[in-house]
């Protein structure tokens, strides 16, 4: 049946009004990002710590994968927690907050006015995740249920704080001296901090539930999730000892085989699910979100080469592959796939909830088009690895060929969620 249902029968979820927008802002957010990496592909040529590379990079992790996964985990959490949303009134403030602060801190690093507008929207920002984070907590210590997905969500909650607080201190540290050394000095922990307490420790946590739900398997390993809970934890709190304390370097490639074996067990406990599943005809939805689970490789691949192997002259060049890999890469398939298996739930349980059983009703996946989805699928791995060889041989003519296949499939993708969104029933 389905998992996000509102009926009393079933587990109780979050209202569509809080749910929607979250989803409208990702998508329009993810256009916009496609529009600038179009326009601007010459950044590739220049250093990682550049305005308009801040602004694309920033747009994609808050705008795209931040917002998509607030507005997901928003719905998720009581499914998770087999209880209830604390706070709808939290939820709202997480929303009005992030879809006003991430303008203005795009517009700070795009035009790099590190004054007022950057320091605006890097306030609004922490205060959308703080309604979160406080949401979240309450919401968990309410249902009374601390099972390994809860401390998944708790935890990658407080790494999202710490994330956009220290991106606060930073954003200040350029005009107050708020730390002791410049703010580039301190980027690779804030951005590690969002990329494996935020995004890798969520996505790992609630992915290890929806994976297996979605392919109607009964495989689960709590042992194994709870050693991938700890394993993501010591690898980023081993990097930033490492970054900020100069006595550990006897530890040097510790963070980087924690995180290897993180995904390999995780990798495993995918596949395991998918070989036991009870549907055997896997749909296009859960293609793409299984290829993001061998996505994650890519990004971990090009850090190995930076950190280790590859000479201070063309670092910057993997630096910026490391980063699409991520955000282009890995979370992006991941919301593709991920979108179409939870939206139409939630649109189909707005608009049949109460009717369902009265005359013919469609199903979920009728409310999107499976053709754009198909388009848009294949225009974006074009895209993708277009891009991924421009990086590499810093071609233009691949670059921007790259950047069109990929503005290409986020206007299907947006068409797309648009017409779930706008879906009206046949009278």
């Amino acid at each position: 049946m389905f998992p996000f249902t509102s009926n009393t029968g079933l587990q109780k979820t979050t209202s569509y009004k809080i749910v929607l927008p979250f989803y409208i802002f990702a998508g329009l957010s993810f256009l916009l990002a496609c529009i600038l990496l179009l326009v601007n592909t010459s950044v590739v040529h220049q250093h990682y710590f550049h305005p308009k590379t801040l602004a694309i990079t920033h747009l994609m992790a808050l705008g795209w994968g931040t917002m998509i996964i607030l507005g997901a985990s928003h719905q998720l959490l009581p499914v998770l927690i087999e209880g209830k949303l604390d706070s709808e009134l939290l939820a709202y403030f997480s929303f009005i907050f992030a879809a006003i602060g991430i303008p203005f801190l795009i517009l700070g690093f795009y035009f790099f006015n590190t004054g007022s507008v950057l320091q605006t929207g890097a306030i609004l920002i922490n205060a959308a995740v703080i309604s979160y984070l406080v949401n979240v907590i309450s919401s968990i210590y309410e249902s009374k249920k601390y099972n390994v997905y809860a401390w998944f969500m708790a935890t990658a909650s407080l790494w999202l704080f710490a994330t956009t607080f220290f991106g606060l201190l930073l954003v200040f540290n350029f005009t107050r001296s708020w730390l002791p050394n410049n703010s580039t000095e301190y980027l690779s922990v804030h951005a590690h901090m969002g990329l494996a307490g935020w995004f890798l420790l969520l996505v790992i946590g609630v992915a290890s539930r929806l994976i297996p739900m979605f392919l109607i398997s009964k495989y689960t390993n709590t042992r194994t999730l709870w050693s991938l809970y700890a394993l993501i934890n010591a690898a980023l709190i081993g990097f930033i000892l490492l970054k900020t304390n100069g006595s550990f370097t006897g530890f040097y490639y510790s963070p980087f085989i924690l995180a290897l074996i993180a995904l390999i067990l995780f990798g495993n406990y995918c596949f395991k699910a998918y070989k036991v599943r009870i549907r055997k005809q896997v749909d296009e939805q859960m293609k793409v979100s299984l290829l993001s689970v061998a996505l994650l490789f890519l990004p971990l691949l090009s850090l190995l080469a930076v950190i280790y192997f590859i000479s201070s002259s063309i670092k910057t060049n993997l630096v910026l592959l490391y980063g699409f890999c991520i955000f282009f890469g890995w979370i992006t398939a991941i919301i593709f796939g991920m979108t179409f298996k939870t939206l139409p739930f939630i649109v189909w349980n707005k608009e049949y909830t109460t009717n369902a059983l009265i005359g013919k009703t469609p199903a979920p996946k009728e409310l999107f088009s499976q053709t754009l989805f198909q388009i848009m699928s294949l225009l974006y791995l074009l895209g993708f690895l277009l891009f991924i060889f421009g990086i590499i041989l810093l071609n233009d003519t691949l670059l921007k060929t790259g950047a069109v296949c990929l503005l290409a499939s986020a206007v299907c993708y947006v068409s797309n969620v648009a017409k779930v969104i706008f879906h009206q029933p046949k009278k």
